[in-house]
């Protein structure tokens, strides 16, 4: 069962110290490295010819890779289904482009170190869009249970004793999951909607600048 959160920026710090000072209280914990990881993200949004059409509002589609799982890729609707195919799917993307073009400034990805501690893996990632750092995400699994609604409360007590009063709420999606098995669409649903969340951040002008 996996959450995944946007941690603020500490003030006066910068991204990447933000995510130093994660890391350090991490190893205090007792948390070991293990590797790295990376999430990425596309946008495809459905190609002008089809929408005139049909009279059809344009639907947005994700097409994501998540390095722990590097034979599948998703492919997420808003709103809508998650797809999990094999890796070969961002060639079949190519074939679609009469359908779906790609939104090409919009890539989004996170990167950062793999850390175990005991049953939780947790990552530490910097989100980029283009050259620029726009957030930190912090993704915490609890490996040994597949039930969202069984270990809540430790998965919660644990990403507090490193996160502070930052530590999340319950995710959207367990909602509709109650006492279903947790998946990998799961992750990549919590995933795309805090890339979403970081992207619309940015669109927000800031007052002053020019």
């Amino acid at each position: 069962v996996v959450s995944v959160s946007q941690v603020p920026v500490a003030e006066g710090k910068s991204v990447q110290q933000t995510v130093e000072i994660l890391t350090r209280k991490l190893e205090v914990l007792g948390a070991e490295k293990q590797g790295t990881f990376c999430v990425d993200c596309e946008t495809y949004h459905t190609a002008a010819s089809t929408i005139g059409s049909q009279g059809q509002t344009g639907k947005l589609m994700y097409v994501m890779h998540n390095s722990e799982y590097p034979l599948s890729c998703f492919a997420l609707f808003e709103n809508g289904p998650c797809l999990i195919a094999d890796a070969n799917f961002d060639i079949l993307m190519v074939k679609l482009k009469g359908f779906f073009q790609n939104a090409k400034a919009n890539k989004i990805e996170s990167r950062g170190t793999r850390y175990q501690y005991c049953d939780f893996l947790v990552k530490v990632g910097t989100v980029t869009m283009g050259p620029s750092a726009r957030g930190i995400s912090v993704e915490v699994e609890y490996c040994p249970c597949v039930i969202a609604n069984d270990c809540w409360n430790l998965l919660m007590e644990f990403m507090q004793s490193f996160m502070g009063n930052h530590a999340p709420g319950i995710p959207s999606i367990f909602g509709t999951k109650h006492d279903s098995i947790y998946s990998p669409a799961d992750t990549m649903v919590q995933y795309m909607e805090l890339f979403n969340k970081i992207r619309k951040q940015q669109q927000v002008p800031v007052a002053g600048m020019r």
